[in-house]
Formats: structure tokens, sequence, C-alpha cells
């Protein structure tokens, strides 16, 4: 990089690393800043992998709720059905049996994707957006080996986490084309239309199959690396050798 005229070159790059700071200081936060969790004791036993699935799956279920709660703003016939006396009580109710967790009464017993069929038949009467959004939450934790948090003891199968993102994206295509016996869609969600464009439930749903890629990715990587190390350490040992000098 030439000097700026009038400056000498020695100087150059310091001057060049307090321009780059200053522009780096000037970074805008009106829409938010990066939140950094305070560290926990349980994190010393935890890979950078482990801290990764532990946060992508604590993003997966608020995005899931906050799913949850568009899809009761418009369709409100469903809150109803859970007995409650209004959409923040069946909000609260579906967050503590995912956080517990808990069983979905309506779903019969059911777990993850036959949790999920279910929740998506034609035939069912019961609040389909809680039984959507729990059978959605069951099927991540078990195909995450049915952790929420994971440490150093636990594993992951990269392919259980790839066959997740694609249920759900057979869950988001089912919400939007299936129709019951008055050809009406299961649930209102996204919307396109003349006056109105709303496409948030697609964004938050992409997220959570980003998510999900993204970590079967890193897993598949993990041990693809493992196997490459493994290797650059045998092969050094075997040839890399210091030689004698005296």
């Amino acid at each position: 990089m030439r000097a700026p005229r009038g400056v000498a070159a020695p100087f150059a790059l310091p001057l060049t690393v307090l321009l780059l700071a200053g522009c780096a200081s000037s970074v805008p936060t009106t829409r938010g800043q990066t939140q950094v969790a305070p560290m926990a004791p349980s994190e010393v036993v935890q890979s950078d992998v482990n801290r990764m699935a532990t946060l992508g799956m604590r993003d997966n279920l608020d995005s899931l709720l906050r799913i949850a709660d568009k899809l009761y703003k418009r369709n409100p016939a469903e809150w109803r059905k859970t007995g409650v006396t209004s959409r923040d009580a069946a909000l609260e109710k579906l967050r503590q049996t995912i956080e517990r967790p808990a069983p979905w009464p309506e779903l019969q017993g059911k777990r993850d994707i036959a949790a999920l069929s279910l929740a998506l038949s034609n035939d069912f009467s019961g609040d389909r957006v809680a039984a959507f959004v729990h059978a959605s939450a069951d099927m991540l934790v078990t195909a995450h080996g049915g952790k929420t948090t994971l440490y150093l003891i636990d594993s992951l199968d990269a392919q259980y986490i790839y066959n997740a993102a694609r249920n759900i994206e057979i869950a988001v295509w089912l919400l939007s084309t299936r129709r019951n016996a008055a050809g009406q869609t299961l649930l209102l969600a996204d919307e396109i239309s003349g006056l109105e464009r709303n496409l948030s439930f697609e964004r938050e749903f992409g997220k959570i199959i980003g998510r999900l890629d993204l970590l079967a990715e890193v897993v598949t990587e993990k041990y693809r690396r493992a196997v490459i190390s493994y290797v650059q350490n045998l092969a050094g040992g075997t040839f890399l050798q210091f030689l004698p000098v005296r």
C-alpha cells in the first residue's frame, strides 16, 4: 500500500490501522446489538460443537414459540379449543410443556414425526397450533439425541439433524397446501395478495432450517477433520522428524 502524500512510509501502516479501527467503532447499532451470554460453569464440559448445538436448540425452540404466537393471532379459534381464557395463556401453557418437557394430551401419546403427522392430519380436531408446534419441538429434540443441552459425553448424528431440517420443510409445505373438508388451509399462515404480503412465517421457518443444516455440516466436518488430523499426525510422526545435527 502506498503511503499517503506527506506521510512517511513507516507511519503508513499504523495510520491505516487507526483508520480501520475508527470505521469499526462506528458500526450502527440502531437495530440491536450482538448479545453475549454470561459464562456458566457447565460450559467447561462443552466442546465448541456442543455449545453451538445448545445455542441452536435454544434459538429453534424460541422460533417455534414465535411461530405459535403468530399462528394464534391468525387462527384465534385454535387457542380457544385449549380451554384457556386468552391467547397469552395458551402460549404460556404451550411454552411450559415444551420446556419441561411434557406430552401434549391431544397428540395421544405420539412422539416426533408420528405426532407431527397427526397434528397435520385433516381429521385432527384439537388445538392444531399447539399440536403442530409441540410435535415440531419434540422432533427437533429427538434429532439431537433427546437433549436440549449437550456436553462432551453426548454425540450428534449429522444425518438425523439433516433429516430434521427436511421434516420442517415438509411440514411447512403441508401447512400451506393441505386442505380440510371445506377446502380451507389447515392454518392461516403466510399470505400474498394484492393488498398484503406477509411472509414472516416463512422467514422464521427458514431460520430453523438454516440452523439445522449448518449444524449438520459442522458435525460432519468435525469427524472428517478428525480423520484428516489423524493422518497428518501419522505422516508427521513418520516423515517429519527432526534430524540429528551432532
